[in-house]
């Protein structure tokens, strides 16, 4: 299973705005290693976001997202003590989720 993701989730008035930083190698299947072969195509598909359980984000990625990437997004309605869960699913069907609290 991948690295944990970054999650930091601050309030400001009536919203909470979420960085995350994930780790993928996140290949696109074009690169080609030493001896010449392509390396396969490695990537996050979907990422979902959900405020105290409600799905608040949906996205579809695609092989042209850098490796590492960083998503920011507000939540509407947040506030310190809320909980913030974040899941993505690769292309190989690797998954990974973590949570993190409004601070």
């Amino acid at each position: 299973m991948a690295d944990p993701m970054r999650i930091r989730a601050q309030a400001a008035g009536d919203k909470a705005t979420v960085r995350v930083l994930m780790s993928h190698e996140m290949e696109t299947g074009l690169r080609k290693d030493s001896a010449g072969k392509t390396i396969p195509a490695w990537f996050i598909q979907e990422v979902t976001a959900a405020h105290n359980g409600k799905q608040v984000l949906s996205a579809q990625w695609g092989p042209s997202v850098a490796k590492n990437p960083f998503l920011q997004f507000n939540v509407k309605g947040a506030k310190a003590g809320d909980k913030i869960t974040v899941n993505w699913v690769d292309n190989k069907g690797d998954k990974r989720t973590d949570e993190a609290t409004v601070t």
